[in-house]
């Protein structure tokens, strides 16, 4: 293998690689069936359907192994749903002609049922769909393979996953499965997400369910926890790398690159942002949002978990899941000098959202971690629809540094930044002499920016990454129960205060930076600014 040249081979099937499965190491021979429950939504058809016809033309989703089935209440043909999503399927019009065998070949593996989500008349019919399928593909009973995503409202939960028991497991005795994969928001506080937990935990065991945050699948999430490990992942590839092979990248950059080691605490570290900003309001799903908000949580915690979390004993998904409770359980209660919360002009006017609606649009908040790595780190956390920039990044400042002897520091502090979207990028904004006889200095990055240093490489959308890994039974990304328990812990005790009216969101404009009550708190946290540097993304 020449230098700078990379080893890769197309895998053929799908059987689980993963770290730990939900029964024993059986063999997995029997075929895959896909069941999208809300296939008619906008979730479902904008998200889902894609991210599995990208997996489909990568060679993920051989034709001879999986069959994909629509269920949803909305009477329609097998047509009728394929055209409904064909459009969704590629992104621009050169792609679409590029790929539009594939999309034909794609859409003939997808079959439509119609029924209710709370009777067993519809699901009885789905199974036997399912079943017709298993057998047509010679898989033995009990091998087959059945993953149900329920691209729905949360609301719905309990009926479907009963419905999903009582009428449409698989036997897992000769090496099959049946896998649950349910979207957030999981529960609106400690109470209604203990109590979802506990009717879907009544059907299905833990390693059956997959509580998906299609956060955790963005590409630089990912190599946060590789940065942390001293692991990049090189899992963006168009095709994986050999597994022996991605072992050995994995080891040689732990070992290889320690520079973070020593730096990622609080002895180096001012304070971390986590930023989630969007440009556009709530457009026509006010009630959903107004119902469930930001729940001020999810938004922000599973990145939070993988930038404070302690090295894992392995890259078990336990292992790793297991540092991000000990992490949420060491978060100190928040204080209300530490929150401010906001709701964007106009967002009343939708006709779905009640007139006298206190749901915050826009929160920032500090989370302070009580335990040697972080005591006295500000952990700032910000969200807001309906502002200047759209926007997802992780901001880690470090302390000044002492003795300044170039009277740089009024330039701003040494930043390691993630930027999640747009423009995904990693960089570390530095001080450096500027070019010339002078002797100045000036703010510069070292910057990797992915779409220019992989370019032609294809990174995959974030639920492409959690549905392989579902099907691989690899729950590291997923999250757990107890650790869904120790979030709403956290955030229960202000939520409730909003909901009665103690907590009341401050006004702002749309199309500004939210409320100034938001910059000041930043300030008070020990955030510096700086002032005149502007990060470019860097040209092709």
């Amino acid at each position: 293998m020449g230098s700078g040249q990379w080893s890769v081979e197309k895998r053929s099937s799908l059987r689980s690689d993963s770290f730990s499965k939900d029964i024993d190491d059986v063999p997995e021979t029997g075929c895959l069936s896909i069941i999208v429950l809300g296939a008619s939504g906008d979730l479902a058809k904008k998200k889902t359907f894609p991210a599995l016809f990208n997996l489909y033309r990568q060679g993920f989703l051989p034709a001879e192994e999986v069959h994909i089935f629509g269920y949803a209440r909305t009477k329609i043909s097998d047509e009728e749903l394929r055209n409904r999503i064909r459009g969704f399927l590629v992104d621009n019009k050169a792609a679409s002609s590029k790929y539009s065998d594939d999309v034909l070949k794609f859409l003939e593996l997808i079959k439509y049922v119609s029924g209710s989500y709370d009777t067993e008349d519809g699901f009885r019919k789905l199974d036997k769909e399912i079943s017709e399928h298993e057998i047509s593909k010679n898989s033995h009973e009990g091998s087959s393979r059945r993953l149900f995503y329920l691209a729905l409202p949360p609301s719905v939960y309990p009926s479907v996953c009963k419905m999903i028991r009582n009428c449409c497991m698989n036997k897992s005795d000769l090496g099959g499965w049946t896998r649950i994969v349910v979207e957030k928001p999981f529960g609106r506080d400690l109470e209604s997400a203990e109590k979802l937990s506990t009717q879907i935990g009544e059907l299905f065991d833990e390693p059956q369910i997959y509580r998906i945050d299609h956060y955790l699948g963005k590409e630089l999430v990912q190599n946060l926890v590789d940065i942390y490990f001293m692991a990049l992942s090189f899992s963006f590839s168009k095709y994986p790398i050999s597994s022996h092979f991605y072992s050995f990248i994995q080891l040689v950059l732990r070992f290889a690159n320690r520079f973070f080691l020593p730096l990622w605490n609080r002895d180096n570290i001012h304070n971390v942002q986590i930023v989630f900003r969007e440009d556009f309001g709530t457009d026509g799903r006010g009630g959903y949002f107004d119902e469930y908000g930001y729940a001020c949580c999810w938004y922000f915690l599973p990145v939070f978990c993988l930038v404070a979390m302690e090295k894992p004993v392995s890259l078990k998904p336990e292992h790793i899941r297991d540092e991000k409770v000990k992490v949420l359980q060491s978060v100190l209660p928040i204080t209300d000098e530490e929150v401010v919360l906001g709701q964007y002009e106009g967002y009343r006017d939708d006709p779905t959202v009640p007139d006298h609606s206190n749901t915050p649009t826009f929160a920032t908040m500090v989370l302070r971690i009580h335990n040697e790595r972080w005591e006295g780190v500000p952990f700032i956390l910000k969200a807001g629809k309906a502002l200047n920039s759209r926007k997802a990044e992780i901001r880690v400042q470090f302390k000044d540094v002492p003795g300044d002897i170039f009277k740089c520091k009024k330039q701003g502090r040494n930043e390691f930044v993630i930027r999640l979207q747009p423009s995904e990028a990693m960089y570390m904004k530095l001080t450096v002499k500027q070019p010339g006889l002078d002797m100045s200095t000036v703010q510069s990055e070292l910057d990797l920016s992915y779409r220019q240093r992989y370019q032609g490489v294809v990174i995959p959308e974030a639920y492409e990454r959690l549905i392989l890994d579902t099907i691989r039974g690899d729950q590291q990304h997923f999250v757990r129960r107890d650790e869904l328990k120790a979030a709403w812990e956290i955030f229960t005790p202000m939520l409730h205060r909003i909901d009665d009216g103690e907590f009341k969101p401050i006004p702002y404009q749309p199309g500004s930076r939210g409320p100034v009550e938001a910059d000041e708190l930043l300030e008070k946290a020990g955030y510096v600014q700086t002032h005149g540097y502007i990060w470019i993304p860097p040209t092709l």
